[in-house]
């Protein structure tokens, strides 16, 4: 027998590395924690995130070799299970839209841009990410509502893709959930963080271009001529082995650690004596949100997303510009003598995991 309560179906291409699969995730869980039916559609269930699936969530597998060819998939669940409103991120929306349409899916259809779309299709050579801007530009007005991840990516989103401003509102990601803190104290084994140990530098992120993590690695070079310290990458990516390579050119391999993808990364977070977001570009940086609220000391790039939004114009850490190695290595060691001090509850407030969902299921329901 079907339950009575209202169903809600969050549509992803996988669980893939990312903040945007991880605000999805925390969003599933917290509005399912409102005795809500949650829905949890991927057009293929992999990535490495799948363990991380609260259990009050239900999880559909459309088994789709790609999310472009999740649609027929996608079109039958909706006709099938009528859910009273779909939530899609990423490349899905498009997906998402054309399945509605196919099927006449009477519910609310929401999307979430989680990039400033300029940025990605700037520097992505793939013809899809070219062609998005028109495609959004078409197909984007057919949904109820665009959720932007900040006010850039929404002002981005209008200017490139000349979306109607009235379709889009901003609300920042659920980030700060009940149990980061508990998370941030559980033990972790790595000998740099022991007592004596020169100081740590953490960054988090997937290895891409769009992290900068080449141009951190090279101020890094800068900042271990002046003084003692060590770098620690957590993530994954496409980027290793230029990384690898430039480590070594640099002679930094005892300093420089890319230590891959880590399930839980807020005990390095809670314990670093710095955390640099170096990115090119972003939308709302989830790891810049936890690593404040978990009082780190923190030097960004003042790069097209949602950076500047999070530290306020630079009043809970230091922004410098995108790629510039010598700049940011000047920051990072004005950054390093300050001391770990937990933020005052206005610079997290906006993205804590209650106040946001409020915001997300009255959109959903069309309240």
């Amino acid at each position: 027998m079907k339950t009575t309560r209202k169903r809600l179906a969050f549509f992803l291409p996988g669980l893939y590395e990312g903040g945007a699969e991880r605000v999805v995730l925390n969003l599933a869980k917290g509005v399912s924690a409102r005795g809500y039916a949650v829905d949890l559609v991927l057009a293929r269930a992999e990535g490495p995130y799948m363990t991380q699936i609260p259990d009050t969530v239900r999880l559909v597998d459309l088994k789709a070799p790609r999310v472009l060819g999740s649609v027929p998939a996608l079109v039958k669940y909706l006709q099938h299970e009528n859910p009273t409103a779909v939530l899609s991120g990423m490349f899905a929306n498009i997906i998402a839209l054309w399945a509605r349409r196919l099927c006449d899916f009477p519910g609310r259809l929401i999307l979430t841009e989680h990039n400033t779309l300029s940025s990605v299709v700037k520097n992505k050579a793939d013809l899809r990410w070219q062609l998005y801007p028109k495609l959004a530009g078409c197909f984007y007005p057919w949904a109820n509502k665009i959720i932007a991840v900040s006010n850039d990516v929404a002002a981005d989103l209008t200017r490139v893709a000349k979306i109607p401003q009235n379709l889009i509102q901003v609300i920042y990601n659920p980030i700060v959930t009940p149990d980061l803190q508990d998370k941030s104290e559980e033990p972790f084994d790595h000998p740099w963080f022991k007592s004596g140990e020169p100081p740590v530098i953490l960054a988090v992120g997937r290895l891409t271009d769009q992290k900068a993590f080449d141009v951190l690695i090279q101020a890094f070079s800068h900042v271990r001529k002046n003084r003692s310290a060590r770098l620690l990458i957590l993530g994954e990516g496409e980027n290793r082995s230029a990384l690898e390579g430039l480590i070594k050119q640099l002679g930094l391999e005892k300093d420089v650690s890319l230590m891959g993808f880590v399930q839980n990364p807020y005990p390095y977070m809670a314990h670093a004596s710095l955390f640099v977001l170096p990115s090119r570009w972003e939308g709302l940086p989830t790891v810049l949100v936890e690593a404040l609220y978990l009082g780190a000391p923190i030097v960004a790039t003042d790069c097209p997303g949602g950076s500047r939004e999070i530290l306020q114009d630079g009043k809970f850490g230091s922004l410098v510009p995108v790629d510039d190695p010598l700049v940011l290595a000047k920051a990072i060691e004005g950054k390093m003598s300050d001391r770990r001090n937990f933020p005052p509850k206005e610079s997290w407030e906006s993205f804590n995991l209650d106040f946001v969902v409020d915001r997300y299921v009255n959109l959903l329901l069309g309240v």
